[in-house]
């Protein structure tokens, strides 16, 4: 009777305090958001000098490489140019092929201005989900409305300003793409499978446009930026992050916080770098590109990626400047629209920093 007795009570005990179905979280977006806010970064940015910044650095990067993925084996450079051309009054445009890897080409667009006499800065230009074709302002009536009303076509802006630029066709669209419009959903499952990312693989494209470009008559090796919008300014931010041979950089539509735009906002899959809120946040990335300069750009209606947090991300990136006595190198054009380009600064920012062609 006594171990019934007390059984009895021990069960008395479990009623009272248990707690009722709609106390539990059984909704795994809950969960996620409760394990972000319980998660620290192991290395954030927090320096207060030049020396500072170097430390910080040298223990960021390779975390940040590693988390990249495996890159693919390097190849020796060669160029595919086709017949595939244009002209304009103010450039000309080829279809180029960049080999990345054993088995794979880069497409690219490759504008050059007329009249280009000697060595020119050079932008490469990286679109976004909506396909290489309305950032060159080509393709259906409704992708060259999507174009004249986002500003997709910076790449043509960019050369018809006098600046060669480079329009890179990303893994998993176009013709690069596996059945659907844009693939990437294959393109981040195959290589998460390979330990690879599809941001670490874009990247490395862009790089070899890069060792191209550095061979171009017509380029100055030195001035060689980026831009992009979206899906491209995603890769334009971590490519300038990983290669220093990006000296400025237009990152439009994308930067924020990972917490309060890619981890917490539905997003495609492409964007996601496994393991890098353990390590940084979005700023943390950033702060590798400086003192390089920097132009973001965010419209205020920009339902993806918060204007907010955007403002956030973007005054622990200015201390980051102010702390290297580079505050003239970063700029902001935070605007009234949506997830769009804006060319209300960008050319001023080239002409600042990369001079007029």
């Amino acid at each position: 009777m006594y171990f019934v007795a007390i059984a009895l009570l021990v069960l008395a005990g479990a009623e009272n305090t248990q707690e009722t179905p709609g106390e539990r979280n059984s909704l795994i977006y809950d969960y996620f958001q409760q394990a972000a806010d319980a998660t620290t970064p192991a290395l954030p940015w927090n320096a207060s000098s030049s020396g500072e910044h170097d430390a910080w650095r040298r223990a960021f990067e390779p975390e940040f490489l590693r988390l990249l993925g495996r890159n693919p084996e390097p190849v020796p450079l060669n160029v595919e140019w086709t017949d595939e051309k244009m002209e304009t009054a103010l450039f000309t445009r080829q279809k180029i092929y960049v080999q990345s890897e054993a088995d794979y080409w880069v497409p690219v667009y490759y504008f050059v201005p007329k009249n280009s006499a000697g060595k020119r800065p050079a932008m490469i230009c990286l679109h976004g989900h909506s396909g290489i074709l309305p950032y060159i302002d080509e393709g259906t009536d409704q992708e060259r409305q999507k174009s004249r009303e986002h500003e997709l076509d910076y790449a043509v802006k960019f050369a018809e300003a006098g600046y060669v630029s480079a329009a890179i066709v990303q893994r998993g669209w176009n013709e690069t793409r596996h059945e659907t419009p844009h693939s990437c959903h294959r393109v981040t499952m195959d290589a998460f499978l390979l330990g690879m990312t599809p941001v670490g693989l874009r990247t490395w494209d862009a790089m070899r446009v890069v060792d191209f470009l550095q061979t171009q008559d017509n380029v100055d090796p030195d001035r060689i930026g980026a831009a992009g919008l979206s899906g491209g300014g995603t890769t334009t931010l971590f490519l300038a992050a990983r290669d220093e041979r990006i000296r400025l950089a237009m990152i439009a539509g994308y930067y924020c916080t990972f917490r309060d735009s890619i981890f917490t906002i539905h997003h495609c899959i492409c964007n996601c770098v496994p393991g890098i809120m353990q390590v940084g946040e979005m700023s943390d990335v950033a702060a590798l590109i400086a003192p390089r300069p920097v132009l973001i750009i965010s419209g205020d209606e920009d339902t993806i990626f918060p204007i907010d947090a955007t403002r956030r991300a973007y005054a622990a990136l200015e201390k980051t400047y102010a702390v290297l006595g580079a505050s003239g190198n970063l700029e902001s054009d935070f605007f009234e629209g949506g997830h769009q380009w804006s060319n209300r600064k960008s050319l001023d920012f080239l002409k600042t920093h990369f001079g007029t062609p």
